[in-house]
């Protein structure tokens, strides 16, 4: 990206001989759109463009990163000027490098070889993070979201609701007598029970969002035996198909349970609350989910309770 097309068309026919595909602006702020648009592995800018200088052409692209998965493009300024606060104002812009326009093609490609191996270095490290953070955000157990992971992205979810005034609705649920099951069958098949059970909750939220139900809706481990759905954008019908839908999931499954003396075989009772606006404190959402939740079970569990 250079402010003299001659300049880089020179540079950009330097770049392919050294086998590299080259996107070329004509200015710092088709730079900064056209780096959005193809994520480019390396970024060679002038300081001096029109529209846009580069200083300010490489803030904006550090911050557009700053919105991505991706960790960094290494920024390499052009120059004509080769001074020291040039230097300072360039490295505080977010660039990594300073090369002038009449270095010799083995100082560029030497220059070019050492950013991309830092910005592999670097891909790989933001990688490895997000498997890290994948794995603190779910259940050892189940695979399921976890508490952490529920309560953050809830927080976001109910804030997102409170700004667009939108209806939220949440289903707290407990697997029915699950001590006695596993007193009877034993704490390894209790836990695969457990897995069973986050497996068919995973699918309910993919179907509600895959008929759009709600807005990204996901399940969540709660603790123990008690699981959760968030439900955002949701109707007050919506709730109650999803509510009933799950429960009738559950017990498909058949999974033998002789101490569930009514049913035989492992059930859920589920509790809903639903706001139709989101505003204020989401705790009471939660309380009035698991008051409706003891409601199921003292009405006979096997049951969603949304009153």
């Amino acid at each position: 990206m250079d402010d003299s097309r001659t300049i880089a068309t020179v540079f950009g026919a330097r770049l392919v001989e050294f086998g590299h595909e080259v996107v070329i602006a004509e200015n710092g702020q088709i730079a900064v759109e056209r780096f959005q648009a193809s994520a480019p592995d390396l970024v060679l800018m002038d300081i001096e463009m029109p529209v846009m200088n580069g200083f300010e052409a490489a803030k904006q692209i550090r911050a557009f990163e700053a919105t991505q998965q991706w960790a960094w493009t290494p920024i390499i300024f052009l120059t004509a000027s080769y001074t020291p606060e040039n230097l300072i104002t360039a490295i505080e812009a977010g660039g990594d490098d300073f090369i002038p326009k009449s270095s010799p093609e083995g100082v560029v490609q030497a220059k070019m070889k050492a950013m991309a191996r830092i910005a592999s270095l670097r891909a790989e490290l933001s990688l490895a993070n997000r498997k890290l953070e994948a794995q603190a955000s779910q259940d050892g157990l189940t695979g399921l979201f976890n508490r952490r992971y529920m309560d953050r992205r809830l927080d976001e979810q109910w804030r997102d609701a409170i700004r667009s005034g939108a209806p939220f609705g949440l289903l707290m649920m407990d697997v029915d007598h699950f001590k006695r099951y596993n007193d009877h069958y034993g704490h390894l098949m209790g836990d695969d029970c457990l897995r069973a059970i986050a497996t068919t909750l995973a699918k309910v939220a993919e179907q509600v969002n895959a008929r759009r139900l709600a807005r990204d809706a996901f399940a969540a481990r709660y603790g123990g035996e008690e699981f959760a759905i968030m439900l955002p954008r949701c109707s007050a019908e919506a709730l109650g198909e999803i509510a009933r839908a799950t429960v009738e999931a559950v017990q498909r499954q058949a999974i033998p349970h002789i101490r569930n003396a009514d049913w035989g075989v492992v059930t859920l009772s589920v509790g809903g609350a639903y706001i139709g606006r989101a505003e204020g404190p989401l705790a009471p959402l939660f309380r009035r989910a698991d008051a409706n939740l003891y409601k199921a079970k003292e009405g006979g569990r096997n049951r969603a309770e949304l009153a």
